[in-house]
């Protein structure tokens, strides 16, 4: 049953009944069979604190089994191996992908390319050459890459990047580093952001170019894992770049245009977390919804308290309001109108409203909302740090209005 009018073309619905039977036969079994591995952060990490041969081995067969399924490289382009299907589809099987599997199934986060680590309209822009390297090992799910854009002083205010390119012959010489890159410190590739022309980008007009560096490249070094939250491990790491050398295939589309290659990046980045919200809100307030009709205090179940239940409904009302907006923007990119404000609007309000329905829910469970098993504090973590990904809640807010103030009211 769905509370949502809009219906998806049966393409859509064809491939979310698919993935719902592919996590069931290669997700759910495997958290069953080595539920103690991928369960308990201490044996899930390494004491480097990347994750450890047998879990990165796990992830590895989940992508493969998906590629081989037609799931992984869907909504890449099919100008490079992909299934060519839109930002609908892409919503929608995330939003799934999270529906269903929560925190607990959280291999079922893999069976899609992300944008930053997989299959991706980014690799359209790839020279012939580096395609015949890259692309095989990255559409079957062997191989994955990460997004090197952040870097200290450089995040919200990405153009302020400080990592330089200097051309030497053919090619040029990388120097600088990168912070906050998700999937940097198992990617066996890198999209790297450097200035290629000072003057330019001093001006904000160009100037900054993308890169594809295979991250065992002599001088490229990935220095620690950056651990948040208390984990014992953590998928980003700072990268360092020392006199890396480049040749001309692994220039990714135009010299100096490379940042509007990256902006790209970061509005498919929106509408995934989007996607993630809005999935992992409904999976813990069906959470919720559940526990308040089995768990009785003072003689009565928690669902007759209006106390306890009336904040759920507000989570209720909020995340049915974030998945319209989420369906409306991807429409409207996907016929190919201009909804960078629409995008913002989106992305702000759906995660802002995953943030607070996770509070409420692990409010209404009590002390058994904070325990591992769970989940929900997994889920509060990774919601609270999409308020920041691909542009913090304060930039996009800014985004809209500096739409609105050059004549964009449209509502």
């Amino acid at each position: 049953m769905s509370a949502v009018a809009f219906e998806y073309p049966d393409e859509i619905r064809a491939v979310r009944d698919g993935i719902e039977a592919f996590l069931h036969r290669e997700v759910f079994r495997r958290h069953e069979r080595f539920h103690v591995l991928l369960g308990d952060s201490s044996a899930k990490y390494s004491s480097g604190g990347i994750y450890s041969q047998e879990v990165c081995a796990l992830i590895q067969e989940v992508r493969m089994a998906s590629a081989k399924a037609g799931f992984y490289a869907m909504c890449a382009p099919e100008e490079i191996g992909g299934g060519g299907l839109g930002l609908l589809a892409y919503f929608a099987a995330w939003e799934k992908i999270f529906h269903l599997c929560g925190t607990k199934y959280w291999l079922g986060h893999h069976i899609l390319g992300h944008w930053a680590k997989g299959p991706s309209p980014l690799l359209q822009a790839l020279t012939p050459e580096a395609r015949s390297v890259i692309l095989p090992g990255i559409m079957s799910g062997e191989k994955t890459m990460c997004f090197g854009l952040s870097e200290p002083e450089a995040g919200s205010d990405a153009a302020m990047i400080k990592t330089q390119a200097v051309a030497d012959g053919d090619g040029w010489q990388l120097t600088g580093g990168k912070i906050w890159t998700t999937n940097s410190p198992h990617a066996d590739y890198a999209i790297i952001f450097a200035v290629t022309d000072n003057e330019r980008a001093s001006e904000r007009a160009g100037g900054i170019s993308a890169f594809l560096v295979p991250t065992n490249a002599k001088g490229f070094t990935r220095n620690q894992v950056i651990k948040m939250w208390g984990s014992a491990g953590g998928d980003e790491s700072v990268m360092h770049f020392d006199n890396v050398r480049m040749e001309h295939h692994q220039l990714i589309g135009e010299l100096h245009q490379g940042f509007p290659a990256a902006m790209r990046g970061v509005s498919l980045g929106r509408i995934y977390n989007c996607a993630r919200a809005i999935g992992i809100s409904r999976w813990a307030l069906e959470m919720a919804f559940e526990y308040v009709k089995i768990r009785q205090t003072f003689g009565r179940p928690l669902s007759e308290y209006q106390g306890v239940t009336f904040p759920l409904a507000t989570s209720a009302m909020e995340i049915h309001a974030g998945h319209l907006m989420s369906l409306n923007v991807a429409q409207l990119m996907d016929s190919g109108r201009r909804a960078a404000k629409e995008l913002a609007m989106a992305k702000t309000f759906a995660v802002e409203a995953g943030v607070r329905a996770l509070d409420r829910v692990i409010q209404t469970h009590g002390a058994i909302g904070m325990t591992n098993e769970m989940g929900l504090t997994d889920a509060f973590i990774i919601l609270r740090k999409i308020n920041i990904a691909d542009g913090t809640n304060e930039m996009m807010r800014r985004l809209i209005v500096k739409e609105m103030l050059q004549g964009n009211l449209a509502l």
